[in-house]
């Protein structure tokens, strides 16, 4: 089988595993309604959502020919993978600005280039907006640092 775009390929299939997911992991929850919105009714309407439009990525790279599908690019899933653990379980125990420093960093290993110049300054302005937006902005009660 001969597909467009690979990348887009392999990551409208991720798009769809996750959305699937998501759909699944949520079956235990009720749903509600549209009103009154279940535990269940956000992440199972915004995994139909990842798995529709997923979808729609992946078929389009498969819509004219090009180069051969290649191995997975197992790298940037778990350069992402981990970053976001390291983001969900720094929060708590490392401070919201660590944590988000590491997720910044180890997100953008997963690229091809790494410039270390201008991983430092797109961290600097996400951590000035991230901590000007949630702390506060909306008060989201996260501690900054672990000694805080």
């Amino acid at each position: 089988m001969k597909i467009k775009n690979q990348e887009d390929f392999w990551a409208g299939m991720m798009f769809v595993g996750f959305g699937a997911l998501a759909i699944w992991l949520s079956t235990d929850y009720p749903m509600g309604t549209a009103s009154r919105m279940g535990p269940g009714y956000f992440p199972t309407y915004l995994g139909a959502i990842m798995l529709v439009l997923g979808a729609i990525v992946a078929l389009m790279a498969l819509k004219t020919e090009g180069e051969k599908v290649t191995p997975f690019a197992w790298k940037p899933m778990i350069m992402l993978s981990l970053g976001f653990l390291l983001f969900g379980w720094g929060v708590d125990h490392i401070g919201f600005i660590p944590a988000l420093f590491g997720l910044s960093v180890i997100t953008a290993a997963a690229g091809q280039k790494f410039n270390v110049v201008e991983v430092l300054l797109m961290t600097v302005v996400l951590i000035a907006g991230a901590v000007g937006i949630f702390i506060y902005g909306i008060d989201l009660p996260f501690p900054l640092f672990w000694w805080r």
